[in-house]
């Protein structure tokens, strides 16, 4: 019997091995990111939940009055996914404001639920926080189509135009996340041993080349989006917001937003495999005034892979809305 029982006692030693070391592995290396870790450009503000990283990028000009433009990137590619967006931008006489979300990029991360409020709540304190005294212009990216929209909704007398690219909210359905997956302590294991598999770089972004010389090639993307691996809670943070903010269907946050009569601007490309462009014709419907931008052959990348096509139509909506 005491043979047995040791037996027995190796074999769930044996499974705990298994089930520990992968995740200890990924897990352990880790560190928290401080203050000292930031980039020479760019700062910190404090805000209710933690620090969150901005920077402003100014115009260029002072031939026509300046308007501000808060840039709000998606899940998981922080605000580096703007940069080949800045200098078109700024020469057009935009002041640029972007930031990276909680447990992203060089952000805190805060153990907390990253639902609506947080998302929402941390854009207006960065814009508070910054003294900008007139109606912003908002672009949200991917994931964070919806936050503007929300913001938007919530806080209409803030906002002076709404841009969404390729915005999600239109059922769309999330590659390599499963019900299952997110179940806790299931989820933190999971995410972590198989971070790879769920969020890696090679499924987030659909393509790997571009001739707009503006566009952030394969290498650099890589480069900046592996930064943020370093430090703890990214995983997490991702984790909580799939298990708690609505990626999926807010057409009525949208429609809602449609009757404020905000001007608003959809930029999508038609081959996007993460929010397919069928989700344009719903948001027509949600929004009936907002103007759709098509870009042929474009994917889920077009931020960075097709920063000129976006800046320019970015450009024609906010001349035509200023006439």
């Amino acid at each position: 019997m005491e043979i047995i029982l040791l037996t027995s006692a190796t074999i769930v030693l044996f499974v705990l091995l298994i089930i520990c070391i992968p995740y200890l592995r990924k897990t352990l290396p880790l560190k928290k990111i401080q203050a000292s870790d930031l980039p020479s450009e760019g700062s910190w503000v404090k805000v209710k939940r933690g620090n969150i990283y901005y920077r402003w990028y100014k115009s260029e000009t002072t031939a026509r009055p300046r308007e501000v433009m808060v840039m709000v990137h998606g899940f998981s590619t922080p605000s580096f996914v703007w940069k080949g967006l800045i200098k078109k931008l700024t020469s057009h006489g935009i002041d640029l404001l972007v930031y990276d979300h909680f447990g992203r990029g060089w952000s805190e991360r805060p153990f907390t639920n990253y639902d609506k409020g947080l998302y929402v709540e941390t854009l207006k304190e960065l814009i508070e926080s910054q003294d900008i005294d007139s109606p912003v212009h908002l672009v949200g990216y991917s994931m964070g189509g919806p936050i503007i929209g929300h913001f938007a909704n919530d806080n209409p007398k803030m906002v002076k135009s709404t841009s969404f690219l390729a915005p999600a909210g239109f059922r769309i359905t999330a590659s390599g996340i499963n019900s299952w997956s997110t179940y806790p302590l299931i989820g933190e294991w999971f995410w972590h041993v198989f971070s790879d598999k769920i969020y890696g770089v090679g499924r987030m972004s659909e393509t790997s080349y571009s001739d707009d010389p503006l566009s952030i090639n394969e290498e650099e993307f890589l480069y900046n989006f592996n930064k943020q691996l370093a430090f703890k809670g990214f995983t997490e943070s991702l984790l909580s917001t799939v298990r708690n903010f609505n990626l999926f269907d807010v057409r009525e946050m949208y429609t809602s937003l449609g009757k404020k009569n905000i001007p608003s601007l959809a930029i999508w490309g038609t081959k996007d495999g993460v929010v397919p462009y069928d989700g344009s014709n719903q948001l027509i419907k949600c929004i009936p005034h907002c103007k759709l931008v098509t870009i042929e052959e474009g994917t889920h990348d077009i931020t960075y892979r097709q920063p000129t096509d976006v800046g320019d139509a970015l450009i024609d909506f906010l001349i035509k809305i200023e006439d």
